[in-house]
């Protein structure tokens, strides 16, 4: 049986449709759609009327989609923009009224187990120790160390992402020396004091991550992250995007979570892979079981 997940996120909501065979995860299709929710929350932490309204079409659509594709089951989730919501009820209702599935916020413990699940089970050769899972979104990171075999054994949630320092420093297009200086200053900060345990490996799974790839390839080392930051600190989004085939409002995204991936990269004293799959695939893979 194949299962969809929709994700709502502080940048997009994302749709995986995929099955299972002997336990692999197939992908049978993927869509996304940049709904922004992060940046359109006030300072009372409430999203926008219209805003619910669109996010609420949007995954509507995606579950059209879904079901067209033969999806037995639909899991509905939502993260950090949405936990933080003063009025996550109203996109609750909405969403479930617009699209006819339940949507259900993650706490960032079951954010962070997911991620590790998602991750660790499609890796191309799976870990025979402990494995760091960094996952940077749009509004949190999570970060969760543990191995195959038991599971999750420490995590962390931090309320820094992506979209978070784009929108709070990254104003110009291409941003400006000084202006990623203070997203760096920032994301120094927000990690000060984290102590993660030893890992043999760690690895890098999100949006961001993903467009990275096209950047830097499979590994985020420090020496390619910095060769990035100098491509999207030098040329304009439009052009970045054209060059790499990525969507220009990820691009604009990009520098806070290098910035973000890099500052974890020293933490955790090992450059970052990245992975497969992330939280919809975990939110997959348990649903199929």
């Amino acid at each position: 049986m194949s299962c969809a997940c929709i994700d709502i996120g502080s940048n997009t909501t994302r749709l995986l449709v995929a099955d299972t065979n002997g336990g692999v995860l197939r992908e049978l299709m993927a869509q996304r759609a940049f709904t922004r929710i992060g940046k359109s929350m006030g300072s009372d932490k409430s999203i926008p009327a219209e805003k619910v309204a669109e996010t609420a079409d949007v995954v509507a659509a995606q579950a059209r989609m879904a079901r067209d594709m033969g999806a037995g089951r639909i899991e509905a989730v939502a993260t950090a923009a949405i936990r933080k919501a003063s009025n996550r009820d109203e996109l609750t209702l909405a969403v479930e009224q617009a699209a006819g599935v339940s949507l259900r916020v993650l706490t960032e413990e079951e954010e962070a187990r997911l991620s590790f699940v998602g991750a660790t089970r499609t890796l191309a050769a799976p870990p025979e120790d402990t494995v760091a899972v960094v996952d940077v979104g749009g509004g949190s990171t999570e970060i969760a160390v543990g191995t195959m075999a038991g599971g999750v054994e420490w995590w962390a949630s931090l309320p820094i992402g992506s979209g978070l320092l784009a929108d709070g420093y990254l104003h110009s297009d291409p941003p400006g020396v000084q202006e990623l200086e203070n997203a760096r200053l920032h994301a120094a900060g927000a990690f000060d004091g984290l102590d993660p345990p030893p890992t043999r490996e760690a690895v890098a799974v999100g949006g961001s991550a993903t467009s990275l790839r096209r950047l830097v390839g499979a590994e985020l080392r420090h020496d390619a992250l910095e060769r990035s930051i100098k491509i999207l600190a030098t040329t304009p989004s439009t052009d970045v995007a054209r060059r790499f085939d990525l969507d220009p409002e990820r691009v604009r995204l990009l520098p806070g979570g290098i910035v973000i991936f890099d500052e974890l990269s020293r933490k955790l004293g090992r450059s970052l892979q990245i992975a497969a799959g992330g939280l919809r695939e975990g939110v997959i893979l348990e649903a199929l079981g």
